[in-house]
């Protein structure tokens, strides 16, 4: 098989897609099972690889860790709650045909004194064979889920579970150092001394992971259920529109802000206004006291929320290189166009045709002209009177990765106007204010040229019309040749001037020799 490297990846954006490739095919339909502190949860991946669906994706509160710190032994309530739900998850992936379930357990088994005893029990009752890592592998593969997500980033990767918080770096899409400690907030409550022992002990811990892992302020990437309800949290207090946790941003300033917001709010009014468990609420006032010293502490110049962690981490590990340096974007939407369009390939023809109104994009912007061309018509099913809202709701709230959410934005606003010339009086204009006016313009633009560019072709093959852009003289020049003229009828020619007034430009139509 032919070598693909990033480089080789970023010139030919449409070349063949690794899901075909066996190494990646065996990747499928993988199933993890993490056995942690608090929870434990069963995910299957299906789908592209690089950037699975969560094909089965249930979590079952245990609170294994409780007490831990007190009796030294797993909560034994815990202990018969989650054998139950390992008992359930073989039963499903065997219903599922998945031929090996990865189980993982963490902080609260590995500190437990009857952890061995727990891992066998449910050898003997399940036949599954639990994998318990220390606290620098758990760091090692929550980072390797982040980069999942964000292939090539750095900063520094913080995974709180129960009985524990990690810290991991990353950097050029390797993870460096990496440490644990023992700042689960279910540890938490067992410290002496109230709200003030507990802010010493926290203070005193942080300082010595900042000793450790050294100064640490570029992106802080956030992952463990905590932080996620902490940032529904902040989106409930902000008003923010876009319910969608991963990629989610926030500064140290809103991080302080909530964490206040936390402290004097009743937690039960919170747990119901933001959708929380009330196992996972309980936890959160004493997660957003060691976020508030994390930040305070190393400083961080944005911060993410990660919906993936170390369940993705697996995946990842099972990854070949080549796999790991593709786009998790555009590895997604190639799996989505060869699933669902109508005529598959067709994408790359489009980007072709259109490419030259974008060619003063940013690399970033070219990323999502490409993955918009390759995901312009997968939702060609839904009903006419609603396709153009479902297509911006796919986008805006799918499992892609290496998306901010800004850029869901964007790509939503792109395969709306794919469908429809105006964007007024959808439910999702509330959505719409996540961008700037500039910003929704050159998506309105997308979405014109590619509902256009698909009018001319249905063959992927043919070599048709092209397109040339003078955005000095603001002209659209539309070079058809003479076998595509009877192509270009009356609403062909309509689209195409919707596009050149969203340009603001003059059209030229010229026929060529063939």
């Amino acid at each position: 098989m032919q070598t693909d490297t990033r480089a080789d990846t970023e010139a030919n954006p449409f070349g063949r897609p690794l899901f075909d490739d066996p190494r990646s095919r065996k990747l499928a339909r993988v199933g993890v099972v993490d056995v942690g502190s608090n929870s434990v949860r069963l995910v299957v991946f299906d789908g592209a690889a690089r950037s699975p669906a969560y094909f089965y994706n249930e979590k079952i509160m245990c609170a294994l860790g409780a007490g831990l710190s007190e009796s030294g032994n797993l909560n034994p309530d815990g202990r018969v709650r989650a054998l139950s739900a390992l008992l359930r998850f073989k039963h499903l992936a065997d219903g599922m045909g998945l031929k090996e379930l990865m189980v993982v357990a963490t902080a609260a088994v590995r500190d437990a004194a009857d952890g061995p005893e727990f891992c066998a029990d449910v050898l003997r009752e399940t036949g599954l064979r639990i994998w318990v890592i220390d606290g620098e592998e758990e760091a090692r593969l929550s980072a390797q889920g982040v980069l999942l997500g964000w292939p090539g980033s750095y900063g520094l990767v913080c995974d709180i579970g129960g009985s524990s918080m990690e810290l991991a770096e990353i950097s050029d899409g390797r993870v460096g150092r990496r440490v644990t400690s023992n700042l689960g907030p279910l540890k938490l409550r067992d410290i002496k001394g109230g709200k003030k022992g507990r802010s010493a002990h926290i203070n005193t811990v942080m300082a010595d992971l900042h000793s450790r892992m050294g100064a640490q302020r570029d992106r802080l990437f956030l992952v463990g259920g905590s932080w996620r309800a902490i940032a529904r949290v902040d989106m409930h207090r902000r008003g923010y529109p876009l319910h969608v946790l991963h990629e989610y941003r926030m500064t140290p300033k809103t991080v302080r802000e909530t964490a206040k917001y936390i402290a004097k709010a009743d937690i039960e009014d919170l747990r119901a206004a933001c959708g929380i468990s009330a196992a996972r609420m309980s936890l959160v006032p004493l997660a957003a006291e060691v976020l508030k010293r994390l930040v305070k502490t190393f400083k961080p110049k944005d911060i993410a929320i990660s919906s993936y962690g170390i369940r993705e981490g697996m995946l990842y590990e099972q990854m070949p290189q080549q796999l790991r340096d593709r786009d998790p974007l555009i590895e997604a939407s190639r799996f989505a166009e060869a699933k669902d369009a109508r005529l598959p390939g067709f994408g790359k023809v489009l980007h072709d045709f259109i490419m030259p109104i974008f060619k003063g994009y940013s690399a970033p912007r070219k990323r999502l002209v490409r993955a918009a061309c390759l995901l312009h018509d997968v939702s060609w099913r839904a009903h006419p009177d609603y396709r153009a809202e479902v297509c911006f709701d796919n986008a805006t709230r799918a499992n892609l990765g290496g998306l901010k959410h800004s850029e869901r934005i964007y790509l939503g606003l792109a395969l709306l106007h794919r469908y429809s010339n105006s964007r007024e009086g959808t439910r999702f204009e509330d959505l719409y204010e996540l961008v700037d006016e500039k910003t929704r313009l050159e998506a309105e633009i997308l979405g014109k040229a590619m509902r256009f560019g698909a009018m001319l072709w249905m063959d992927k093959d043919a070599d048709r019309a092209a397109f040339r852009w003078y955005p000095k003289k603001k002209l659209l020049e539309l070079r058809l040749s003479k076998a595509s003229v009877p192509l270009f009828g009356e609403v062909a020619e309509s689209r195409l001037q919707s596009l050149a007034r969203s340009l603001s430009a003059e059209v030229q139509v010229k026929v060529v020799k063939d």
